[in-house]
């Protein structure tokens, strides 16, 4: 396993990113309660409109707003804000055209949710503008105001797609706020701020994503970060079994033998399915090991987090961070 190194922790901008049903949503809260670890100020932002982040950590659902959500141990602190597209753009508005009040008159309109309706990419503007204003801000002594910003991205599918959909509207608008503010997000999405982190199941499918998502990332000129395996269950096997028991090699009667030393008698049909069970086990072993050498080619740094099967609530939720940490993530700057 390739240990995090230190230039990631140097990123300002962590976007987090997997097929669906990997579990990012869950890392992207535990990788944000990492990084504010050793008193930092963390925000973790979601952009999809589940309230994912208000259901992990058993909040009522997230406003318009950066709320404390938790402290980090070593004095940190985790702040959360789920983007909303309307607010957002009435924000946009206001910021850069003054357009306060005309914005509050579209809204009664209903023309915001119609134009950000008829164009979805005006949507992924408005959110990667608020993610570069927060990652930028800076407070009264121009220190950035957070140490580090952490995103529940889209999907991997989507992701290259939502960090890059400002160079459409730079091409549209030459001059002006939108040109200049097109500018900003693209400058902070491809330097060295921003970190593209992957999480996948060590499964076929999610790997495969992974590297079709690695290899779309080096063609757009972004920046990926590590890969989390999530969800990773323990081999129960010795390895030098693994071959013989996904084969079907397994010698059954000293199986049994073994049982009844430790006063265990099995009958037939009780045995089969152990064996059965058994070789089940080695063959994800074995698949899960191939999946494993796949991404390590890629050379991305990589972490592996269990698969909770009492599920994921706050508590486990800085389980998982501590496991982060003490493979280097979050770490002191």
């Amino acid at each position: 396993m390739t240990q995090w190194d230190g230039e990631l922790n140097q990123a300002r901008l962590h976007v987090v990113s997997g097929k669906g049903g990997t579990g990012k949503t869950t890392v992207a809260a535990a990788l944000a309660l990492a990084l504010a670890t050793g008193g930092k100020r963390v925000l973790l932002i979601e952009v999809e409109g589940r309230q994912g982040i208000a259901q992990l950590f058993d909040t009522a659902p997230l406003p318009y707003s950066e709320e404390w959500i938790a402290a980090a141990p070593g004095g940190g602190e985790l702040r959360a804000l789920a983007i909303d597209a309307e607010p957002a753009l009435l924000e946009y508005l206001s910021m850069f055209y003054n357009l306060g009040f005309a914005g509050r008159t579209l809204r009664k309109m209903g023309a915001i949710e119609f134009a950000t309706t008829l164009a979805p990419g005006l949507r992924d503007v408005l959110f990667t503008g608020k993610i570069k204003e927060c990652v930028g801000r800076t407070d009264e002594h121009g220190r950035y105001y957070y140490d580090a910003v952490v995103v529940d991205a889209p999907p991997t599918g989507r992701v290259v797609k939502f960090l890059d959909v400002t160079r459409a509207m730079a091409d549209l608008a030459k001059v002006g706020p939108i040109r200049e503010h097109s500018d900003g997000v693209i400058r902070l999405v491809h330097s060295s701020a921003t970190v593209v982190h992957l999480v996948t199941l060590l499964e076929e499918l999610p790997v495969r994503e992974t590297l079709d998502a690695v290899a779309e990332l080096d063609a757009a000129e972004l920046r990926p970060g590590g890969v989390v395996f999530n969800r990773v269950r323990p081999c129960r096997l010795p390895g030098d079994e693994i071959d013989a028991a996904a084969e079907d090699r397994i010698d059954a009667e000293a199986v049994r033998s073994g049982l009844a030393s430790t006063g265990l008698d099995v009958d037939d049909e009780a045995l089969r399915g152990l064996l059965h069970e058994t070789s089940e086990h080695a063959i994800r072993t074995r698949a899960e090991t191939a999946a494993r050498e796949q991404v390590a080619d890629t050379d991305l740094p990589t972490v592996a987090l269990p698969d909770l099967t009492a599920g994921i609530d706050v508590a486990e939720l800085y389980e998982l961070a501590e496991i982060l940490t003490e493979h280097g993530i979050g770490s002191a700057r």
